[in-house]
């Protein structure tokens, strides 16, 4: 059994589907044949029970004369009564002697039952008879009815008891019933190579598109072409249509994924070739001046130990940012936790004083608790607060503001321009009037990841009066939760 399900499941679908429509219509075919079949037997058996009955429905009266000679001797041949041709017709003695009638067709083989019938005569007012099916002399096949008999001696009033017997040939019923069996089984077989056939026509229509997704797929294994999209029908809402769909949405996903991958790399590139041919600049300027022995003027070989330890800082930056980037959600959700956010800004907000000794920084925060990865939720408000003092001209004030979850920066800097703006959350764009500064253009695209990643939005427009405003909104309330997960 186990080798025939491994076998069963190794075989294509299409051919699985046929086999299951053709076994399926296999067993209401067979069901249906065979309840015909009973129900046809059960009638002709009926009309045969009918026909005995008439064979047997004579007066008492009719019958004694004739037969209380022939069960004392069995010596005469009376005729039937009834004149019923083309029966068997004999009365039974209680010692299982038979005695037949002259229109008798032969005589049938006595069975206990009949003899049974013949000792429950006149034991209660219930008629015992038997209706089964038995054999003549000669082997026919007969349908036979017993009814019990009791005589009477018109010369002594004994009575006695005995069981009439009538059959008929059973030969032209079993052939009627041979012949719709065979035709049954006929209908049956082409019944069920019907349903085969058409079970894997079916299967076929069915699976077509199966077979254009697998080929899609195959093609995209063999040629990473991501362009390939299945046509799907607008209204078609089946289960293939629907995979389809996900196939497409899917592709289409890793399209969009591959050229991200590709931009960031390419911008990653970019980026770190500024450090690093600075950084090769400045070192073989120095390892020049040792090989020569021709050693730099102090302030110089300052500047550029200055330089490089600037170099080396961005780079380190740049290569955190790029991780912090790399990091997939699933990664992010295991440190998900709830967090006192204006505890958070309180932390960035000491890290900015650090960062912008010359300058104002006021700061008003409300309690407020969020769910939300601590690391990368302090690290995004530390990328604002920065942009703020990168920007923010010397004795400025930078004002932050935490209340009903919303935070606010506003600096007092130059601002963005309008038609920038849409840009301030793309990976590695910066503006053109900050690339001098330090800095890899991921800080804001951090910050829109962070906060999107913790159901809320953030938001850089311009601040009445100049300067630029940050508003980051995050879900969550004012007290913290009884349990912490």
């Amino acid at each position: 059994m186990k080798k025939l399900l491994r076998r069963y499941r190794v075989l294509p679908i299409r051919t699985r589907l046929a086999m299951l429509v053709a076994a399926a219509v296999a067993f209401a075919v067979a069901a249906v044949s065979v309840t015909c079949w009973f129900i046809v037997q059960r009638k002709l058996y009926d009309q045969l029970k009918t026909d005995l009955d008439k064979a047997v429905a004579m007066p008492q009266r009719q019958l004694q004369a004739q037969v209380v000679d022939a069960l004392t001797d069995c010596r005469q041949s009376p005729e039937h009564p009834g004149g019923w041709q083309n029966t068997y017709s004999q009365v039974v003695r209680p010692d299982g002697k038979v005695c037949l009638f002259g229109t008798s067709l032969g005589r049938v083989k006595v069975a206990r039952s009949d003899l049974n019938v013949i000792k429950s005569s006149g034991t209660g007012p219930v008629t015992y008879e038997v209706f089964r099916n038995g054999t003549d002399a000669d082997g026919n096949p007969v349908r036979v009815l017993t009814v019990p008999l009791t005589l009477t001696d018109p010369l002594t009033n004994a009575s006695s008891h005995a069981a009439f017997v009538a059959a008929v040939p059973l030969r032209g019923t079993e052939k009627t019933l041979s012949d719709l069996a065979l035709v049954l089984l006929l209908v049956s077989g082409i019944g069920v190579v019907g349903a085969g056939a058409a079970g894997l026509a079916v299967a076929r229509a069915g699976l077509r598109p199966v077979d254009k997704l697998t080929e899609a797929v195959e093609h995209v294994a063999r040629t990473e072409d991501l362009a390939v999209r299945i046509p799907v029908e607008e209204d078609s809402e089946d289960e293939v249509a629907r995979l389809s769909r996900s196939f497409n949405s899917m592709t289409t996903a890793l399209a969009s994924s591959r050229d991200l991958q590709q931009q960031l790399i390419a911008d990653a590139g970019h980026e770190l070739r500024t450090p690093l041919t600075s950084l090769r600049t400045n070192i073989e300027l120095l390892t020049r001046s040792e090989e020569t022995g021709r050693p730099l003027p102090p302030e110089d070989r300052k500047a550029l130990l200055a330089s490089v330890t600037a170099q080396m800082t961005e780079l380190a930056s740049l290569i955190g940012d790029l991780q912090e980037l790399s990091r997939s959600e699933s990664q992010r959700g295991e440190r998900v936790e709830v967090v006192p956010f204006q505890d958070t800004v309180e932390s960035a907000l000491r890290r900015a004083r650090l960062r912008g000794p010359e300058l104002t920084i006021t700061a008003d925060l409300k309690p407020w608790y969020v769910r939300a990865e601590p690391s990368a939720l302090e690290r995004s408000v530390v990328n604002i607060l920065d942009n703020a003092v990168k920007f923010s001209p010397e004795g400025s004030t930078i004002e932050v503001q935490l209340s009903e979850g919303e935070l606010t920066v506003r600096d007092h800097g130059p601002g963005i321009p309008a038609d920038e703006l849409p840009h301030v959350f793309d990976r590695f764009w910066r503006s053109p009037s900050a690339r001098a500064l330090p800095g890899s253009g991921l800080g804001l695209s951090i910050v829109a990841r962070t906060v999107r990643q913790a159901g809320g939005e953030v938001t850089l427009d311009h601040a009445e009066g100049g300067g630029t405003v940050a508003t980051v909104r995050l879900p969550g309330a004012p007290t913290a939760p009884p349990e912490v997960p």
